[in-house]
């Protein structure tokens, strides 16, 4: 008979776990929906409302809460004749959001795309080729066998009690 083997990663607690706190804030549907939108150019409310159909309350609260998390920020703008209104541009903090939303792009466009093909692509501005996301170590190394990134404790990890 052989013994059970138990993953080193249950002797490490994840109360602190970064991507559990990244997923509070960017894992709903209609937040990466919006994240989409503004890094398409698509910054005023109403665009985004009618371009998405996202019910008015629902994006009212994914705005506020990105605003609120540092990832977008609020700009005034106010049309001849109306009131001041705002549009939405992201921070820095946003902007590095970039090659997350590239690679799940990649993996929709692989696995979920209609027959012909993605509806969208991300390229270089410089040369118009298409955008990719690999994964490099520090040394350099390009990986590209996924089964060859081992998941290890960080200074900031702590043992389970």
């Amino acid at each position: 008979m052989v013994g059970k083997v138990t993953p080193s990663a249950l002797e490490w607690s994840v109360d602190n776990c970064t991507l559990a706190r990244a997923m509070e804030i960017l894992g709903e549907k209609w937040t990466v929906v919006v994240l989409r939108e503004v890094f398409s150019g698509v910054r005023r409310f109403d665009d985004m409302r009618v371009r998405t159909g996202i019910p008015r309350q629902v994006l009212t609260n994914r705005l506020a809460a990105l605003v609120g998390h540092g990832v977008l920020r609020r700009e005034p703008y106010q049309e001849p004749g109306a009131r001041v209104r705002h549009e939405y541009r992201l921070t820095g903090k946003g902007f590095d959001l970039y090659p997350m939303l590239i690679a799940v792009t990649e993996w929709g466009n692989r696995y979920l795309a209609d027959p012909e093909g993605p509806p969208i692509r991300y390229t270089h501005r410089d040369c118009g080729a298409e955008m990719r996301v690999a994964m490099r170590c520090d040394d350099g190394h390009e990986v590209d066998d996924n089964r060859a990134v081992i998941p290890r404790p960080g200074p900031g990890a702590h043992r389970r009690s």
